[in-house]
């Protein structure tokens, strides 16, 4: 066998199909792209149409293979029509993408009830509910499944001035976790990635030049991390050779920023 032909059959993802919610932002388009060069068909959710149909053009520019779906990730029903949406096209999801998520830099004790729930409702429960929603059609059907849930360093150490944010994303870990192990049998895998600092339009508001300053002094490669950094990490988590025995895992790709202690 070609080194080329045992990459392919470890990494590989062809004839699968991936969901990626979020998939309009910055993060979730490079693993949108990550996921369709490996050969998954990919469907790329969000509520952008112009971003959305805008990346399945340069995925099909590439040979690759990806369509739009809009929608509100935090809608039971919209999610709902994507697993119908599927099986009217003969297909599954076979590995699922939690990525949809907002941020805000207020103050603890001017955070609102309204915008505490706001970044509650993206960044969790749209978590919670598309675990429901496509993890009970994988446990129907009986087959592999990977679920890939978006989480944080904030989730492990809280960073200053993203309150909520830190929150939500803690609890996202600790669901992937509950889940991984509630369906390990079944299997469907359940990792949580943790990206490090990667500029992207939730987080630039944060990114002073006094923040920008201490996460460098931080991060022993000395620098933000590059989208498509993201693409080993996720294709990995999704694949069922190469991460067949890995769930329940929060992978860090943050150029050692939770090494780092003095």
């Amino acid at each position: 066998m070609s080194s080329t032909d045992y990459l392919a059959n470890l990494f590989g993802l062809t004839g699968k199909t991936a969901v990626v919610i979020g998939g309009t932002g910055t993060l979730g388009g490079a693993i949108c792209e990550a996921l369709a060069q490996a050969g998954a068909h990919v469907l790329v959710v969000g509520r952008n149409a112009e971003s959305g149909n805008g990346l399945v053009e340069r995925l099909e520019a590439q040979g690759a293979s990806g369509e739009f779906v809009r929608a509100d990730s935090t809608s039971r029903d919209d999610l709902e029509a994507i697993v119908a949406h599927l099986k009217s096209a003969g297909r599954t999801c076979d590995i699922l993408v939690n990525g949809a998520g907002t941020n805000s830099a207020t103050p603890f004790l001017e955070i609102e009830d309204e915008e505490w729930d706001r970044i509650m409702n993206i960044n969790l429960r749209s978590v919670r509910l598309a675990c429901q929603v496509f993890g009970s059609d994988m446990l129907e059907r009986k087959t592999a499944g990977s679920i890939i849930n978006i989480a944080s360093l904030s989730a492990m150490t809280p960073l200053s001035r993203v309150f909520t944010y830190s929150a939500s994303k803690a609890a996202v870990l600790n669901l992937t976790q509950n889940l991984a192990r509630e369906w390990a049998e079944s299997g469907i895998r359940v990792n949580a990635l943790s990206p490090g600092f990667f500029p992207a339009e939730q987080n630039r508001k944060v990114l002073t030049v006094e923040r920008v300053e201490s996460i460098m002094r931080h991060t022993p490669m000395n620098r933000f991390g590059e989208p498509q950094e993201l693409a080993g990490a996720v294709v990995l988590l999704a694949s069922n050779t190469a991460g067949g025995f890995v769930t329940g895992t929060n992978v860090v790709v943050d150029g050692g920023f939770t090494a780092m202690t003095i």
